[in-house]
């Protein structure tokens, strides 16, 4: 029996919210979505952070929707508010963070914490996302740097569902970090670049159920999808690593990223 017969017939779309690192690997994976659920899917890409319109208080409002897909430990943190069903999370990709330019901006050396250091302290603005990797670089890697006096006041948080990409393709930044698969996509940067090993954060990636999903056991069937293995191709492209880290690698500096030359 096809699964998608076994659910209510009257419910004609199935909903997905997730956040930017996901969004892309989640729109080529839209038709494998539809295939097993037979339903509509409507994408939620949006902001996790304190906006009004952000991924936490669309949730917390009781916005319908079947899978939710964050960070890990957001993901967790949904569990514990009771946003999200505690049974079938399951990891589906891993994401590194990288560092971008405006397109036929010189690039900069970030092959190491010293060379960091320097393009950060030498930059007019940079500019840092409301999720994992801003957190990441504004509270760890500034202090691990021992810069954060010297570079906080020039940085700038890029929140409301905008990707840092784009202003830094629109000039207003010099340069930006995010995660690697959500700075891919933008047109008019260049030079998306990992930061340096040793200060990499590779972080997980999850799905799980909303607790207002009326169609749970689907979307439960949907999450399972988005971590097997028919799944990970479409990970790979997007700029993620499958969940289990061991199919082909994007982290670290053997990286083939766009860079204009």
């Amino acid at each position: 029996m096809n699964e998608a017969t076994t659910m209510p017939s009257d419910i004609a779309e199935f909903r997905v919210m997730t956040s930017g690192a996901f969004t892309a690997a989640h729109l080529a994976l839209i038709p494998g979505v539809e295939r097993l659920t037979g339903r509509k899917v409507v994408t939620a890409s949006t902001s996790v952070g304190t906006g009004g319109n952000s991924l936490p208080n669309r949730l917390k409002r009781g916005e319908v929707v079947d899978v939710v897909i964050v960070s890990d430990d957001l993901l967790r943190r949904f569990v514990a508010e009771k946003l999200v069903l505690a049974e079938g999370l399951l990891p589906v990709a891993r994401s590194a963070i990288g560092m971008a330019v405006r397109a036929g901006a010189p690039r900069p050396d970030i092959g190491s914490a010293d060379a960091l250091r320097r393009t950060l302290l030498a930059a007019k603005s940079i500019g840092y996302s409301a999720s994992v990797s801003g957190e990441y670089l504004t509270a760890e890697i500034y202090r691990r740097l021992g810069i954060a006096g010297e570079v906080m006041g020039k940085s700038r948080l890029v929140g409301g569902g905008e990707r840092v990409g784009a202003v830094v393709a629109r000039g207003e930044l010099e340069i930006g970090f995010q995660q690697i698969s959500e700075l891919l996509p933008v047109p008019g940067i260049d030079h998306i670049t990992p930061l340096p090993p040793e200060l990499q954060k590779v972080s997980v990636f999850s799905a799980g159920v909303a607790a207002s999903s009326p169609q749970p056991e689907l979307a439960r069937r949907v999450v399972r999808f988005l971590a097997s293995p028919e799944a990970a191709p479409a990970v790979v492209r997007s700029g993620l690593e499958p969940p289990s880290g061991r199919e082909e690698s994007v982290g670290g500096n053997e990286w083939a990223v766009r860079s204009g030359q």
